[in-house]
């Protein structure tokens, strides 16, 4: 049995999904059973990541698990306090049984997290992905479903944005295949874009033209907060534009076999989160 925390997440549904089709048994952990939305075949149990308590019974039978990191103290988040590492879950996994446990990461290293996997005793592998492109529908679809243009500062800040499926794709490797144990993948999309360059994609994959509207940092900023984004998340939006290409990642190729997933494929995938209502 593969357990799945994070379940109904942008990620974890993709690695639920993909256990399914390699016909494994999953079992998903979610706050909210009752509006999990997840394929048939999957069992369904409540657990609250900021309260371990709650996985008492999940881990029977268990011996491989998708590790969602963090634990939402509030179902709406105000600011980064609102969220905290979900260290002491990851005990009790090991104390239940968990042998291998596939932790999702991020560029901006989880330490207390990667530290607490990596100590469990488990057989571990995180992954250690960079900007995801789902956070532009946060970001970029409402203004793109308003105006039919996105207002950004930075027009030349280069990104590499990485398709949910794609760390997902990595993530279920990772949980069947043994080569993958005592390893750290840094994960990025296909391709450096700027800003500019990352619109015009969008628009491509939902074939509807889009403009940029290049405006201040302090403009930029009131428009994230105007979108009800907490203001310490938004400052950490702004505060490195390193010049120059961003990194680009081989390894989702050398895992899978094929290419990453570009941004236009992604945009196209989630075309209906930017047409206007």
């Amino acid at each position: 049995m593969i357990l799945v925390t994070g379940a109904t997440g942008n990620v974890g549904r993709h690695v639920v999904s993909g256990l399914l089709r390699a016909g494994e048994r999953v079992r998903a952990v979610t706050r909210s059973p009752s509006s999990a939305g997840l394929p048939d075949g999957v069992e369904v149990v409540r657990g609250d990541l900021a309260h371990p308590e709650t996985f008492a019974t999940a881990f029977t039978g268990v011996t491989r698990m998708f590790v969602f990191p963090l634990a939402y103290l509030r179902p709406v988040l105000r600011d980064l306090s609102d969220v905290i590492e979900a260290t002491d879950l990851v005990k009790v996994a090991a104390a239940a049984g968990v042998r291998r446990m596939v932790m999702l990461g991020s560029s901006d290293s989880l330490f207390d997290m990667e530290l607490a996997v990596e100590s469990s005793g488990c057989e571990w592998t995180i992954l250690r992905p960079g900007e995801f492109a789902v956070n532009k529908l946060d970001h970029w679809a409402p203004m793109i479903r308003a105006h039919g243009a996105v207002r950004s500062a930075y027009p030349e800040a280069c990104g590499a944005p990485i398709h949910e499926a794609d760390i997902a794709d990595v993530a279920v490797a990772a949980l069947l295949d043994d080569t993958h144990t005592g390893r750290r993948y840094e994960l990025t999309g296909p391709e450096s874009l700027t800003l500019r360059e990352q619109v015009a994609a969008i628009a491509t994959g939902i074939n509807r033209p889009i403009r940029f509207e290049e405006v201040t940092p302090e403009e930029s900023r009131t428009d994230l907060l105007a979108l009800g984004l907490p203001p310490d998340v938004v400052d950490h939006m702004f505060l490195a534009h390193p010049p120059g290409p961003a990194p680009i990642s081989p390894t989702y190729e050398q895992i899978t076999g094929h290419p990453p997933r570009t941004l236009t494929r992604w945009a196209a995938d989630h075309a209906p989160a930017f047409t206007p209502t």
